[in-house]
């Protein structure tokens, strides 16, 4: 059931949740989610536009609760080949430490 895994909470707000990475990629590693379900961006995107801007101006209001004045990285991995593990949008921020591209 939604809510029943702890979860270090970010950001809250009616539309959108954000929460710490269990198994961060850098620093500072925050998952910012829409409430309503999209399967990925496309989806998201195509349904509701406003929803998508949402999503990434949550991303930045959490980039700049971190404080990550130097940088940050917003991910959204789409589809299987594009790395998507969970089925419901999600961004990555990432940041806290210089971000080399490609990883590894």
């Amino acid at each position: 059931m939604a809510g029943d895994v702890d979860a270090d909470i970010v950001l809250d707000e009616p539309d959108v949740l954000a929460f710490r990475d269990i198994t961060p990629q850098a620093p500072t590693h925050v998952l910012v989610i829409p409430k309503a379900h999209h399967r990925d961006i496309a989806a998201l995107t195509a349904a509701d536009p406003a929803g998508a801007a949402t999503l990434m101006a949550a991303a930045a209001r959490v980039a700049a609760a971190e404080e990550l004045v130097d940088g940050f990285r917003v991910v959204l991995n789409t589809g299987s080949d594009g790395g998507q593990s969970v089925f419901h949008v999600h961004a990555h921020v990432l940041g806290g430490r210089p971000l080399a591209w490609p990883p590894g």
